[in-house]
């Protein structure tokens, strides 16, 4: 099994330009130093900070760059390369090639043992795939972190419940979701996750005015709300847009404007929103 590289800790996935500040200091060390793995690693995670900024194009150059270096020796290297090549595409919406990466992964992460990569890369199919499929991979990476004895490969266990209750949440399936998205509160709460304890509770929420429940969701999205500088700018704006449609259902028109504007002021500013729902943006700003 490997061991825990140094530069897993400093992630920070919600500031990937902080994180890629971090990595990059590590580079020059890394690549003078003995440990060509090592080195080989630190490339794929600087080439996720890329991805993850949507800049697709780098994160393929420092990716090819990795690619280059791996010998038949670098077994988790490889897996790890596969991963992140796979997310690139997979961000950049190239789906097919994203997916044979994953499996290619999942296959060598079983092969050799390695339980928390072969969990990431299930995990990922279950995210390119949809619907079934997307469950078969979902339920497949719970079973997997539940009987793991890796501590670290079970940390994945929030965001598959996560993942997994949004599958049935686009199926229609709400009960079945809110009882996965109860589950995830129930599992950040003992281990007292921050903002994944806070979108976890954004998510019941969220699921229960799908049901129709909107005097509860209100309420819970109205608990959330703290002060702003406390929460991510998004995460304000994703808050904001459900106090505004639990309002809107209820008839609260008028008491809804303010928090349209507050979400189309938070979510105009996302890159991914822009490019992904400006039909959104569009209902947003006319409703504020």
């Amino acid at each position: 099994m490997a061991v825990e590289r140094d530069f897993d800790k400093l992630w920070n996935y919600e500031d990937p330009a902080a994180t890629e500040v971090k990595f990059r200091e590590l580079l020059p060390a890394a690549e003078k130093g003995k440990d060509k793995a090592y080195y080989i690693e630190l490339l794929t995670q600087l080439a996720r900070t890329q991805s993850l900024q949507r800049k697709f194009d780098k994160a393929h150059e420092i990716l090819d760059k990795a690619m280059k270096l791996i010998g038949a020796e670098h077994i988790v290297p490889r897996i790890r390369f596969m991963l992140e090549r796979g997310r690139t595409y997979n961000s950049s919406k190239e789906y097919e090639k994203a997916r044979e990466l994953f499996h290619a992964a999942y296959l060598q992460s079983e092969k050799y043992a390695e339980d928390n990569l072969a969990i990431d890369a299930v995990h990922m199919l279950g995210i390119v795939d949809k619907d079934e499929e997307s469950l078969k991979w979902n339920n497949l990476a719970i079973e997997m972190a539940e009987r793991t004895t890796d501590e670290k490969a079970k940390s994945w266990l929030g965001p598959l419940y996560n993942n997994t209750g949004w599958t049935y949440h686009d199926m229609g399936e709400y009960d079945k979701a809110l009882s996965i998205f109860e589950k995830n509160v129930e599992w950040h709460t003992k281990r007292e996750s921050g903002m994944q304890l806070y979108i976890a509770k954004w998510s019941v929420a969220r699921c229960l005015r799908s049901l129709g429940r909107v005097e509860e969701a209100l309420e819970m999205q109205m608990a959330l709300r703290g002060k702003d500088n406390e929460m991510y700018s998004c995460e304000d704006g994703y808050n904001a847009e459900e106090i505004a449609e639990c309002l809107f259902t209820l008839g609260r028109a008028e008491e809804a404007k303010p928090y349209f504007s507050r979400a189309y002021e938070q979510l105009s500013k996302d890159s991914w929103v822009q490019e992904n729902d400006k039909e959104k943006l569009e209902r947003l700003k006319s409703l504020s």
